[in-house]
């Protein structure tokens, strides 16, 4: 007998088995999720595997802080992806009494990767996720566009 296939695993959104692992741990997650045109950063607090948000960002919350419009096509990049974090980790400061544990849901798992500077923003905030060191990206490859680089550090100063 065949078994199968749940609706949202077939549309290729969800993995229920890394999800029930996710949910056992009863900690809050640091979900990141990447579209075509942003990153989106979520900390998510499940009870009776009902999520509730505790506190959303996007990059595009990045051009209220300084961003400039012209430069939105950027929102993607390292850079806007590491500021996102940034912002969420320094929102979130007082408000978590534990840690957090990653969600990146269905993206692969690429070191040094956007979903990572995103990872990296938030543990510089301050916040305590559990961690390899050498899956995060560092400065320099953060930094890499020269252009982005006196925005980068303008709106880091209004974070």
């Amino acid at each position: 007998m065949m078994k199968t296939i749940r609706r949202r695993r077939l549309e290729k959104k969800t993995d229920y088995k890394s999800r029930l692992a996710l949910l056992k741990s009863d900690k809050p997650r640091l979900v990141i999720r990447k579209t075509n045109r942003y990153i989106l950063a979520q900390a998510v607090e499940t009870k009776v595997a009902q999520d509730s948000t505790i506190m959303a960002v996007t990059s595009k919350d990045l051009l209220s802080k300084g961003w400039p419009e012209d430069k939105s096509g950027s929102l993607k990049s390292k850079s806007a992806a590491y500021l996102t974090g940034l912002l969420l980790g320094k929102l979130l400061k007082g408000k978590l009494k534990q840690d957090l544990i990653l969600d990146i849901g269905m993206h692969r798992n690429i070191k040094k990767s956007r979903i990572y500077a995103v990872l990296k923003g938030v543990l510089d905030s301050g916040l305590n996720i559990n961690h390899d060191a050498k899956i995060l990206p560092s400065v320099e490859e953060i930094k890499s566009k020269k252009e982005l680089n006196a925005i980068f550090e303008k709106v880091k100063e209004k974070i």
